[in-house]
């Protein structure tokens, strides 16, 4: 149970999708999920960092449906949760976080912060939070500002009075900028960039919402109200998608008068492109920096990563190499922002690898494809000790499964057998089938999927402990 005494509440922003660290990150495994920077991913390193703040229970995850489900079920799984049905940017997330405390008859304050950046001096960032949240209790909007090190168009701006010292009134929020602009902010000061943090109370960001956004203000009491009946997740289910798609900083905050902004005296960096992981990460004399199965001769400022193959690098200078089973990036540094042009001409051709890898993790396991072809896919198929695939069916594909280790539960239009390694049975087209793992091993199989279609969408789920089923 979280503790009501306790004035603080930590909401930790895991709604995105990967697009600017492909091809680690993809569309269903977004870079929250992964470990770039450490042997945590980067939501369990934020998780991490609050929780020197306040007590772990008192932390909520706003992520999406799907990563509840999917790629970041393992992940997620210690965490309170509020499930998005659809992305709606951060205004909506915000607003329905504050109203799941209001729920519980609290009003606390709020660290609203993304699940995808990093800081590692948590000590200077417990001292900004303290001032933080004196502002806040006083009825403030407190947003975090880092003081710029370069003229980055990557990130939003914030204006303030350059000699108002460890709070700053917000004189306006800037867009992204070009580079021009961005040249002009360095050289002018009194411009930070935007951190996306925020520290509030729970009534103050609704009492704005209900200012600047009064139709999705509206939303979150119809949301409200009928969650007293339905609980707060079906009333979400239901409505969510009704929400505009729009900022808490542009919707919300641009027009506000009780906003701050405490300049960061601790570190950050929003991981958000190669040269950035690059920057923090750890480095050679040559300031090169390798991960993995990686040989790397005579090289300078360069950084390699690989994920399943030897990847070997002679006389390299200035580039970002990173190997995934089923891609390769190679750009040069100060180039990796244009990964964006990859992912769109991916997205063109309606690639796989723009949204998942070769590996995909679900809640009951994991499987890989090792091999597809016109009509036809190869899977290796692992389920955990007590993993329970959906009841399901695919209309356009029959599949074939042998057991290489453990044993298996497998039921076929109601019909259950046990198969144990060396057994093998065919999944009919049309079929109602499950897998499952009641053993206290992992179960492996392989799966020979042939049909018209071999894809994942189709698939309906009948039965689904995951909560997986659509409404």
């Amino acid at each position: 149970m979280s503790d009501p005494n306790h004035p603080l509440r930590a909401v930790i922003l895991a709604g995105g999708s990967g697009t600017r660290l492909w091809p680690l990150s993809r569309s269903r495994s977004p870079k929250q999920f992964m470990r770039i920077a450490g042997e945590e991913s980067l939501l369990e390193a934020t998780a991490a960092r609050v929780k020197s703040f306040t007590p772990a229970d008192n932390v909520l995850v706003v992520t999406s449906a799907d990563s509840a489900s999917g790629e970041g079920f393992r992940i997620l799984e210690p965490y309170p949760k509020l499930l998005e049905p659809v992305g709606r940017n951060t205004a909506p997330a915000i607003g329905a976080a504050a109203i799941h405390f209001r729920l519980q008859g609290l009003d606390p304050i709020l660290l609203v912060l993304p699940s995808d950046h990093l800081i590692r001096d948590v000590q200077a960032f417990g001292a900004c939070l303290d001032v933080a949240i004196a502002a806040a209790a006083r009825g403030d909007l407190v947003t975090f500002g880092i003081r710029p090190t370069s003229p980055a168009t990557g990130y939003g701006y914030i204006q303030s009075d350059p000699e108002g010292g460890n709070l700053r009134r917000v004189a306006r929020f800037v867009e992204k900028p070009d580079a021009a602009t961005a040249v002009r902010f360095l050289s002018e000061g009194g411009y930070l960039w935007n951190s996306g943090m925020f520290v509030w109370k729970a009534s103050a960001i609704l009492a704005e919402i209900e200012r600047a956004l009064p139709d999705l203000h509206a939303l979150l009491l119809e949301i409200e109200a009928a969650a007293a009946t339905e609980g707060l997740q079906a009333a979400m289910q239901a409505r969510f998608a009704r929400a505009p798609s729009i900022s808490i900083d542009h919707g919300v905050l641009q027009g506000s008068d009780r906003v701050h902004v405490v300049p960061a005296t601790f570190d950050w960096s929003d991981v958000g492109s190669w040269d950035s992981v690059h920057d923090v990460a750890d480095k050679d004399d040559n300031q090169n920096s390798v991960h993995g199965n990686v040989v790397a001769i005579d090289c300078r400022n360069t950084f390699v990563r690989s994920d399943s193959r030897l990847v070997a690098a002679i006389g390299v200078e200035d580039l970002a190499i990173i190997e995934t089973p089923d891609a390769i990036l190679v750009t040069q540094r100060g180039q990796s922002q244009r990964v964006r042009e990859v992912v769109d001409e991916l997205t063109r051709r309606n690639a796989e690898e723009r949204h998942t890898h070769l590996t995909v993790q679900r809640p009951w396991g994991s499987y890989t494809v090792l091999q597809s072809g016109p009509g036809y896919k190869l899977k290796r198929i692992e389920v955990r000790p007590g993993g329970r695939l959906s009841l399901q069916s695919h209309a356009f594909r029959s599949e074939h499964w042998v057991v290489v280790s453990g044993v298996a539960t497998v039921t076929v239009d109601g019909r259950e057998a046990t198969l144990q390694r060396n057994e093998s049975t065919f999944v009919p087209l049309g079929s109602r089938h499950r897998l499952e793992n009641r053993e206290t091993v992992p179960l492996q199989i392989i799966e020979v999927q042939v049909g018209d279609r071999v894809d994942e969408d189709d698939i309906t789920r009948y039965e689904d402990v995951y909560g997986r089923l659509k409404a």
